[in-house]
């Protein structure tokens, strides 16, 4: 076997769905950007295993080009850390299947609360989707790997997903050098944009 064969078809098959996906967005997405766009607070990502990885860095690339965010670990969430949720604030609700328990578990409180959500998951039809203001769906048939099952092209599709989210939020705002230098003065960035 020739692990360049093999890591060329996985990079094929994951470009691929992203090119399905850049061709099935729908109105949602237009949707979530007005409301994040409109948010009197900030964006709260949320997710658990590989997709609170993914929403960690959601949350690091809105908060850097100009959109307030931060992410709390779904299970903490539920231990306390909803307390920094506010109800200007909105909710991003990462889940591939929409059906993770620990991402479910923060439902009744945010309803309380009266926060807006927006679900980021394969399956329109999940507990998930129908319980938030908006959903954001992706398709694929199987993940990269092998077997099918390791997150791979499910992650690829919601870290570029929000990318251009977090990018088209950054332009609209008209975020300019000086702001980006401004949240990143360090690093290679900071020193390039302080010339």
């Amino acid at each position: 076997m020739s692990a360049l064969y093999e890591i060329k078809k996985t990079i094929a098959v994951e470009a691929l769905a992203l090119k399905e996906l850049s061709e099935k967005l729908d109105s949602n997405v237009d949707k979530a950007f007005h409301l994040i766009q409109n948010c009197g607070g900030k964006v709260v990502v949320t997710g658990v295993g590989k997709s609170g990885h993914i929403g960690k860095k959601v949350a690091a690339t809105l908060a850097s080009t100009g959109t307030p965010a931060f992410f709390v670990h779904s299970t903490e969430g539920v231990h306390g850390d909803l307390g920094m949720v506010e109800r200007s604030d909105i909710v991003l609700m990462i889940s591939n299947s929409g059906e993770t328990e620990e991402v479910l578990n923060l439902l009744p409180s945010l309803e309380k609360m009266q926060v807006k959500k927006i679900a980021i998951t394969k399956n329109k039809e999940s507990t998930l989707s129908k319980a938030c203001d908006v959903a954001l769906t992706y398709q694929y048939e199987a993940e990269a790997d092998h077997l099918g099952l390791a997150p791979t092209i499910s992650t690829t599709l919601v870290l570029v997903m929000m990318d251009a989210l977090a990018v088209s939020l950054c332009k609209n705002r008209n975020f300019k050098e000086e702001d980006f230098h401004l949240y990143h003065p360090g690093g290679s960035l900071g020193k390039q944009l302080s010339k």
